[in-house]
């Protein structure tokens, strides 16, 4: 995947056409990852696997000329596809949830007479607060997270992202997991 990276390396550089070669090389990749995670919200998330790749592109290649954007790796730009896709379905969980959407209102289903469950956009915003100060207190645990959740890698590709062994990664991951629910729960 040294293709990736040159590619990323001419992005950072402000060539125009790089973006349009980056796309094919990682979109099926990025489409799995999203897809992973839409499947997740039970029917409740209204974006599709595509779109939610399309917007995560846009907001990565796609910014305005003179972010200067620079991707280290390849894990470096799935890292940063990972932080794209958790802010755009965290925005959109916001925005279903806002007053003017309907937010305060109860959804029921016609043919079920039994009360619906919380909906799952609510945990995903209970989840980015949770792990938002995770990251305040110990930013590689909060990065093995998102590369596990939001990026839908194993423990031994997040590992090796990172940096760190996998034996690490495992305590970092049953930390943090044990850290984040009792931060989203209220349990002590």
């Amino acid at each position: 995947m040294k293709d990736v990276t040159r590619i990323l390396d001419a992005i950072a550089e402000g060539k125009p056409e790089a973006a349009g070669r980056l796309l094919p090389l990682v979109y099926e990749e990025l489409r799995r990852l999203a897809a992973q995670k839409l499947a997740l919200e039970k029917g409740q998330q209204t974006l599709q696997a595509t779109a939610l790749v399309h917007e995560a592109y846009v907001r990565l290649v796609g910014a305005e000329e003179g972010e200067g954007r620079h991707w280290d790796s390849r894990g470096h730009f799935f890292a940063a596809a990972a932080q794209a896709m958790r802010r755009i379905l965290v925005d959109n969980a916001r925005r279903k949830r806002s007053r003017k959407r309907g937010g305060d209102l109860v959804r029921h289903d016609v043919a079920d007479i039994q009360l619906a469950a919380p909906e799952p956009h609510k945990d995903l915003l209970a989840l980015d607060e949770a792990l938002t100060k995770l990251a305040a207190r110990d930013k590689i645990k909060a990065e093995l997270i998102q590369l596990r959740y939001f990026a839908g890698l194993t423990m031994d590709q997040a590992a090796q992202l990172l940096g760190i062994s996998s034996a690490t990664a495992d305590r970092y991951w049953a930390y943090a997991r044990a850290w984040l629910h009792q931060e989203i729960t209220g349990a002590s």
